[in-house]
């Protein structure tokens, strides 16, 4: 599984890790098996891990006071999970992340990010990944707030085509906010063209 997260480290530093780099990599990581519908982190809980995906696919969402889920984030392979307000902070998510498919991850706690943020190739990631994140998060933003659900699906299905695949409608719909009725309209409207 490590060797997975080390070409994921290579393919964005421009310093490749050394062997050191590497064994440390080992040694930080712990590998996990989460079962499908099985908990990575539970609403009210601190989020202990951040979580590397080598196989599998995850989902972040909070639940209203009706019982209705709304999907914030979606994990597949190469992606980092986690609630990284909550474990920066060390304080009670309000989120829950669960594996929509068995899900294989390394996973990092709190005490080991100095160890990680040490090693020159994870401090690139590290900054590469919140360059990333934050565009991404300010484009979803702008989307959800000034797109049309067409407009937002086909957004998606061209910047993250594996989410179509990977994950049913009810879930793509809510990552999308929108209704199932809406999404399955827009769908159909987008096979006609």
């Amino acid at each position: 599984m490590h060797e997975t997260l080390i070409q994921h480290i290579n393919s964005h530093a421009s310093t490749p890790l050394t062997e050191s780099d590497i064994d440390i990599v080992k040694n930080i990581f712990t590998p996990r098996r989460i079962r499908k519908r099985q908990y990575f982190l539970q609403e009210g809980d601190v989020c202990k891990y951040m979580g590397f995906v080598v196989k599998g696919a995850m989902r972040q969402y909070s639940v209203d006071d009706k019982g209705t889920e709304h999907i914030v984030r979606l994990y597949i392979e190469n992606w980092w999970a986690g609630d990284r307000e909550s474990f920066v902070m060390l304080t009670p998510s309000n989120y829950n992340i669960d594996a929509w498919e068995d899900t294989d991850i390394l996973t990092i706690t709190q005490t080991n990010v100095a160890v990680f943020k040490s090693i020159p190739a994870l401090n690139e990631l590290s900054s590469s990944l919140d360059e990333k994140h934050a565009i991404a998060f300010l484009k979803r933003i702008n989307a959800s707030i000034s797109l049309p659900a067409e407009e937002r699906y086909a957004e998606l299905a061209k910047t993250y085509p594996e989410f179509l695949q990977r994950f049913p409608q009810h879930i793509i719909a809510s990552y999308l906010g929108i209704t199932k009725e809406t999404l399955s309209r827009v769908r159909s409207h987008a096979l006609k063209k």
